[in-house]
């Protein structure tokens, strides 16, 4: 059976993934960002229905990345909690 302090390492270290792993979102949320600027700058005045899908799923996916960052930042409160009660 693991220590109090091994446990508490590896949970420490589990959250450092975790935190890098929230970096990634933000950054990908950044470009998804840009990507939607410049494809409503390229298709300005278009009213077509394959323009208005793909603004639709940039929307959908940047909700979704989003919804992802707020799902591990709770992750990381739970994590903290239970470390601290250790």
């Amino acid at each position: 059976m693991a220590s109090v302090a091994e446990v508490k390492a590896a949970i420490d270290a589990a959250m450092l993934h975790v935190q890098e792993s929230q970096d990634a979102v933000r950054s990908a949320n950044e470009r998804l960002g840009d990507a939607q600027l410049s494809l409503a700058v390229a298709v300005e005045g278009s009213g077509h229905e394959s323009v208005t899908a793909a603004q639709a799923a940039l929307a959908q996916a940047t909700t979704e990345l989003e919804d992802c960052l707020t799902a591990t930042l709770s992750a990381v409160e739970q994590a903290q909690s239970y470390v601290a009660a250790l």
